[in-house]
């Protein structure tokens, strides 16, 4: 079992005593909150409080507690097998919309148990500059899940509506073993690949006279970019630890975890402000 990149990580004794007197909550109970809060509108709330609790210096740096093997989930949307997923070719214009807006607030609300599920399993083995970064990216997913289920809402309909897949958590559990796979395909593959297709969809939005949902989505790109960067950096310190190259590592892991290719066009600029240049891609495709 592959985890550990750094020395287990200690507090100094100043923050920690600081930390006890406020709180006796640690990270790892935080996180396992987040995840075992099924309701939409909870988990939000459960993420937002974590990160804030964090912040403030009220969490202490343990990790103990155990994190489950999937998170919980609503009774709705009703999750199926990717195949079986009806397409979105059909229907009127508003509702393509509806469903795309949907299918992406999906994204969004498993994008929320990714982060905190990064920081509960793997936390441990870094510095508290890891959980600084995956508080903020669950909190930030939780705040892009709050923006398209509002669209949503004011579009008639609802977050549940419709069905959804769960093939992103299968990455996660694929991964539950090792830090630099989990790194490797979740942010670095997954929502690298959202950095290719965000500007096209944000141009579709636009020429359907879609403003409104096309500028939430040009939010959550900009802050997706910070994502993918945050896995990057956290996968070259990986790599760094370990003393191998992390173009070829990466590369070897992709090949061994993620179900399908990698298909261009890539968003070459973006990637590269994610520090994700195109040593990484240049020929996996």
């Amino acid at each position: 079992m592959q985890r550990t990149c750094w020395p287990p990580f200690r507090p100094p004794e100043t923050r920690l005593l600081k930390i006890q007197t406020q709180s006796t909550r640690s990270v790892g109970e935080a996180v396992l909150h987040v995840l075992e809060t099924a309701d939409p509108a909870a988990k939000v709330m459960a993420a937002r409080h974590a990160a804030r609790e964090w912040r403030m210096g009220r969490l202490t740096h343990d990790f103990t507690a155990v994190m489950p093997d999937a998170p919980a989930r609503p009774k709705n949307p009703e999750l199926l097998r990717p195949r079986d997923m009806p397409r979105r070719g059909k229907g009127t214009s508003v509702t393509k919309r509806i469903a795309l807006i949907h299918a992406l607030a999906h994204i969004e609300f498993v994008a929320i148990d990714l982060a905190f599920d990064m920081l509960g399993r793997f936390g441990a083995d870094f510095p508290s500059e890891f959980a600084d970064d995956w508080f903020r990216v669950g909190a930030e997913e939780a705040m892009h899940f709050v923006l398209l289920d509002r669209r949503l809402r004011e579009m008639g309909s609802f977050y549940g509506a419709l069905p959804a897949h769960d093939g992103l958590w299968d990455a996660a559990r694929e991964t539950a073993h090792d830090v630099s796979a989990r790194l490797a395909i979740v942010p670095m593959v997954l929502e690298a690949r959202g950095l290719d297709i965000t500007p096209e969809t944000v141009k579709r939005f636009k020429e359907q006279g879609d403003l409104l949902t096309a500028k939430v989505l040009d939010r959550i790109y900009q802050d997706e970019i910070r994502h993918v960067s945050f896995g990057t950096k956290w996968f070259e310190s990986c790599c760094k630890a370990q003393k191998i190259n992390h173009y070829e590592h990466w590369k070897a892991l992709v090949k061994t975890y993620f179900r399908g290719q990698l298909k261009p066009p890539f968003n070459d600029s973006a990637r590269a402000a994610a520090s994700l240049t195109r040593d990484y891609y240049i020929g996996i495709e």
